[in-house]
């Protein structure tokens, strides 16, 4: 992940990051919950179920680049596959794709997990006494 993103984003732009993470999150899973209890079949259970998991990990900020790429590839693919261009899936095909290329900010699971980590190498003076 550090080598995708040089930084994570702090302060409002980490900010700006998480809602647009929660928002894109969101309304994946209200366009994919239903389709559960609908009693779909097994097979059609596989294809709802990879972006309802891809829109919990960009809610968590985890593997967000990774995320993003299957949310955006999947709203893309309902709005190529059904002909109608739905503005909800189209916004978040665009947003989920920005994610991918932005990352997931500095309030997320992948800058907790993979971020530039802080090491202390200060030496006190009284680790080396030799007396």
């Amino acid at each position: 992940m550090r080598r995708l993103y040089s930084t994570f984003a702090g302060g409002w732009p980490a900010i700006g990051l998480l809602l647009m993470r929660l928002v894109v999150g969101a309304v994946v899973l209200w366009d994919v919950i239903p389709r559960f209890w609908s009693g779909p079949p097994l097979h059609m259970v596989a294809v709802y179920a990879l972006p309802a998991l891809a829109a919990l990990l960009l809610i968590a900020g985890l593997w967000t680049p990774v995320a993003g790429v299957v949310v955006a590839a999947t709203a893309m693919s309902e709005v190529l596959a059904t002909g109608e261009p739905f503005a909800g899936r189209l916004l978040a095909a665009t947003i989920a794709a920005a994610l991918a290329m932005l990352g997931p900010g500095r309030v997320s699971v992948d800058a907790r997990l993979f971020g530039w980590k802080r090491i202390d190498a200060s030496v006190r003076k009284e680790q080396f006494d030799l007396r």
